[in-house]
C-alpha cells in the first residue's frame, strides 16, 4: 500500500528538481529548499537524504549530461543541508527555518567558492586570490539566498497547508486511524 505522506513528500522534491529545468537566473534554484525540506519532513533519515539526492542527480543528468568537477563538493553541501533540515524537525518555526535558509546559503557560498578557487586556475592561489573569488561570487550568493528563501517558503508552506487539509499525510506513517 502506498504511504500518502511519503508520496506527497517525494512528489514535492521531484517537482523542485523539475524546476531546475526551467530557465532561471544563475543559482536561483530550489536545491537548498529541497534538501532542507527533505531533512525536516521525511520520517526516515535515509529517505530524507536519498530522495532529494536522487532527484538532484536525475536533474543533473539532464542539465549537465553527467559528471562535472565540482559535483562532489555540491553534493556534500547538499547532504549537509539535509542534516540542517534534521535540526528543523523538532520545531519548524519561521525564525528557525529562516536561520536554516541563511545558514545553508552561506555554507554553499563558502564551500563551493573555496572549491572553485582551489580546483581551477581562475584565481591566484593566494589569500588575495581567494578573496577575489569570493567577491566575484557575491551576485550569485544573492540569487542563491533569494531562491532558497522563496522555494523554502513554497515547499514548507504548501506542505503545512496540505497537512491541515489532508489527514492522510499528517502522520509519519501516512495513515490516520478512523474515529471509533
Amino acid at each position: 500500500m502506498i504511504n500518502p505522506r511519503l508520496y506527497a513528500l517525494s512528489a514535492m522534491i521531484l517537482a523542485g528538481a523539475a524546476m531546475r529545468l526551467i530557465p532561471h537566473p544563475p543559482n536561483f534554484t530550489p536545491i537548498g529548499a529541497m534538501a532542507l525540506f527533505g531533512g525536516a519532513y521525511f520520517a526516515s533519515k535515509r529517505l530524507a537524504l536519498a530522495i532529494p539526492l536522487l532527484a538532484m542527480f536525475l536533474s543533473d543528468l539532464y542539465i549537465s549530461a553527467g559528471y562535472h568537477a565540482l559535483m562532489p563538493v555540491v553534493y556534500s553541501c547538499f547532504a549537509l543541508t539535509v542534516g540542517i533540515g534534521f535540526w528543523l524537525r523538532r520545531k519548524r518555526t519561521a525564525l528557525r527555518t529562516g536561520a536554516a535558509v541563511l545558514g545553508v546559503s552561506i555554507l554553499f557560498f563558502v564551500v563551493t567558492n573555496f572549491a572553485v578557487w582551489a580546483a581551477f586556475d581562475l584565481y591566484p592561489k593566494t589569500g588575495g586570490g581567494l578573496v577575489a573569488c569570493y567577491v566575484a561570487a557575491i551576485p550569485y550568493f544573492g540569487y542563491t539566498l533569494a531562491g532558497n528563501l522563496m522555494f523554502t517558503a513554497i515547499m514548507f508552506g504548501s506542505f503545512a497547508l496540505a497537512e491541515k487539509k489532508i489527514p492522510a499525510i499528517r502522520s509519519a506513517t501516512g495513515f490516520v486511524p478512523s474515529p471509533a
